[in-house]
């Protein structure tokens, strides 16, 4: 089968051979070793499932690296396939980041690869597979290998008592047919750190704490919305980056591949879930107890009365001033093509399908604006990889400043505007993070000039 990965093999062996020496081979032990392999575990009482996964453990270990001290990870595939890790939302050389399109070479079954790099920016990352699934809903995102990556800035004057990091994945899944006859991934299980809710160890406070939440949507395909029971959340940063208008909200929407960082003030004692709102969801398992010292009884659940989100609450209240310099302007029109009854769409950035989609070169330095023009009847968490960019344009807000991001969701209907700077050259990966729509087309790549 023709796929999107081996019409680029032959470039991907390339690669390899041209990044061999950029990568260390030095006999000192690395900093951190990541096994990819089979892996069983138990979602649910007396419900396992088998899957692959980083060092035996979903999510897979939390790598805390400290900002602009390199680091060396030997990551070593003991699956059958060829396997490949991305290092998402670091600023990163195309031959490490992480993605064979950029010439990151991929790592042959039962073989080893050595990352050297040096990590930046600060902040909450991740890590995770990038490769091709298909229809098979065992291989690529479906899959347990994603885990927490946090670089630790050069200084930390972050005040909290406790921090959690919490993964929102969906299991089991399968394609099924929706009102137009297109196929798309439903699931049999939600879950935050890969157990449902009620199974596993609560999360533990102290009344008066202050509790710092890093959460991470690492679901193929789904949207997810999240409350804490008695609770706000004082949202800090997303995707890693500070945010310039710190709020305080009764829920939290991650598409996937997007990370929201908050602070919660523990002072309502008691037992609570935090969770998804949406009651199927929750009823399919994605929640977690919240457990007080001293307290007992039930764990209880409040229900929001509506689904509230928008990127421009947390934005630079100053006004906005006029843009200095020159700003290209990119557009990119999202599209489907109906591929038939019983058949995932086909996606098209401008028309075209990857691998041929294009777009003009990238000049270093200059100031971009992506214009991401929506008229498909999907939503799209579009990623831009080894860079971050500002949102300046969405369909509530149409000139806001100061929210930086590398993921953005772009909604049915809708337009939504952002910019960044060409200043890391190299290959440039640019795709939806819906698993199912990045592996029927929705991807490009940006080339430096």
């Amino acid at each position: 089968m023709l796929t999107r990965r081996s019409l680029l093999k032959l470039g991907s062996v390339a690669a390899a051979s041209a990044a061999l020496p950029n990568q260390a081979r030095s006999l000192e032990s690395a900093d951190y070793s990541i096994d990819i392999a089979p892996y069983t575990f138990e979602i649910a009482p007396k419900r396992s499932i088998k899957t692959i996964a980083y060092n035996q453990q979903i999510p897979g270990p939390l790598l805390r690296l400290r900002e602009g001290k390199q680091v060396t990870i030997d990551v070593t595939n003991h699956t059958s396939n060829e396997e490949i890790v991305h290092w998402h939302g670091l600023f990163l050389p195309p031959d490490v980041d992480g993605a064979m399109e950029e010439g990151t070479p991929m790592i042959a079954a039962g073989g080893k690869a050595r990352y050297t790099y040096t990590p930046s920016p600060a902040g909450f990352r991740w890590y995770h597979t990038h490769t091709f699934a298909g229809t098979d809903l065992k291989k690529a995102q479906y899959t347990g290998q994603h885990g927490f990556l946090f670089i630790e800035p050069r200084d930390n004057p972050g005040h909290y008592d406790q921090e959690f990091f919490l993964a929102l994945h969906d299991w089991e899944g399968e394609m099924t047919g929706s009102a137009d006859g297109s196929m798309n991934p439903e699931y049999r299980f939600a879950t935050i750190n890969s157990r449902v809710l009620g199974f596993g160890e609560p999360l533990r406070v102290q009344p008066g704490q202050r509790i710092l939440l890093h959460i991470l949507n690492s679901s193929p395909t789904e949207q997810h919305w999240i409350a804490f029971a008695g609770h706000q959340f004082r949202v800090i940063a997303l995707d890693g980056n500070p945010v310039p208008n710190p709020q305080s909200v009764p829920i939290l929407r991650l598409a996937p591949a997007e990370r929201i960082c908050a602070i919660v003030e523990m002072n309502n004692p008691g037992i609570w879930i935090l969770g998804e709102v949406r009651k199927h969801i929750q009823a399919a398992g994605m929640g977690i107890v919240v457990e007080y010292a001293g307290s007992t009884g039930k764990p209880t659940w409040q229900q929001p009365d509506t689904l509230i989100w928008n990127y421009g609450i947390f934005a630079a209240s100053a006004p906005v001033p006029s843009s200095n310099g020159n700003i290209i302007d990119i557009p990119l029109v999202f599209e489907s093509r109906f591929a038939g009854h019983g058949a995932p769409d086909h996606w098209m950035i401008n028309g075209k399908s990857w691998p041929a989609t294009s777009a003009a070169p990238l000049t270093h330095g200059q100031r971009y604006r992506l214009q991401f023009k929506n008229p498909s009847s999907d939503d799209h968490p579009v990623h831009l990889h080894r860079h971050s960019f500002e949102l300046r344009s969405l369909p509530k807000d149409q000139n806001i400043r100061g929210v930086l991001k590398d993921v953005v969701l772009v909604e049915a209907k809708t337009e939504v505007q952002v910019e960044f700077t060409a200043d890391n050259p190299g290959d440039t990966l640019f795709h939806c993070h819906q698993q199912n729509h990045m592996d029927e087309g929705f991807m490009m790549l940006f080339h430096y000039a």
